[in-house]
């Protein structure tokens, strides 16, 4: 059972229950890939990023590999530091 009350039986379950909601899932998934790409958290001025690459990846039925070369070739991780 999810937080939100939400019910499922099993990984077959599971992904039904993804899959009716793939935008939200993409749109989760993209934030903390992101996340983890920057290093840091995501910030409100990183989400026209994570929307195009939403965006981007739902013209390529939300392919990983289109996922994946959204944070490479988005701003955020373009201009992220590296520690000193």
């Amino acid at each position: 059972m999810l937080p939100d009350g939400t019910a499922f039986q099993g990984v077959p379950g599971l992904r039904t229950l993804l899959v009716s909601h793939r935008e939200e899932f993409v749109g989760t998934v993209s934030e903390k890939l992101m996340t983890y790409a920057i290093g840091r958290a995501v910030e409100s001025f990183d989400m026209p990023a994570i929307r195009k690459i939403e965006h981007e990846a739902a013209a390529t039925d939300y392919r990983w590999s289109s996922i994946i070369l959204g944070i490479v070739k988005s701003t955020p991780f373009q201009l992220r530091r590296a520690e000193s």
